[in-house]
């Protein structure tokens, strides 16, 4: 099966980072860069996918920074860290926007409310939601994407989701079998 969404690179990626970039920690959460793994396959696939899009943008809710777990500037660390490993493999990361906020507090900019991504067409004028995927694994990524019209791909874990999203993958690397 391919995917018949005429993905071109006038497009833009979001993308969730903790079950999609890499492994989440269901008991807690990634407070440093030795605890955060890549996901199988996003180093050798994340080049020749992201390459299809305009932008590539990271969009991820980080709660640990609103409990006091971690600063934001550590949270920056492990994000350097990130982006530093795919681009030796071949992967640019335009943006990377952290919603550091509780859930259920006051103007919070964590998914599934569009903040995040009003804040990144705000940065590239160029973003259409309408030409755009959100990848997550999560229902707060797939309403994000849905709330902003967004084409919606979930990729599965242990994670119990309710929401449709249009398209379920394994991985990374199978999105970018899909797209090809």
């Amino acid at each position: 099966m391919k995917l018949n969404w005429n993905v071109d690179s006038s497009w833009t990626l979001f993308i969730d980072r903790d079950g999609v970039i890499n492994e989440r920690n269901f008991e807690g959460y990634i407070l440093n860069k030795k605890d955060f793994i890549f996901k199988e396959g996003v180093l050798e696939s994340s080049g020749a996918l992201f390459s299809k899009f305009n932008h590539v943008v990271i969009v991820t809710n980080q709660q640990c920074v609103g409990k006091g777990l971690i600063s934001i500037d550590e949270v920056r660390e492990i994000h350097n860290s990130m982006e530093s490993s795919l681009i030796q493999n071949g992967a640019k990361i335009d943006l990377i926007l952290v919603a550091p906020e509780i859930r259920g507090s006051e103007n919070s900019t964590r998914k599934p409310d569009r903040h995040m991504g009003l804040m990144a067409q705000n940065k590239f004028k160029n973003i259409d939601f309408k030409k755009s995927i959100m990848v997550g694994d999560t229902d707060s990524d797939i309403e994000f994407g849905k709330n902003l019209e967004m084409k919606t791909v979930l990729i599965e874990s242990t994670e119990k989701c309710i929401l449709k999203p249009d398209v379920k993958v394994r991985s990374l690397l199978e999105l970018n079998n899909l797209l090809e």
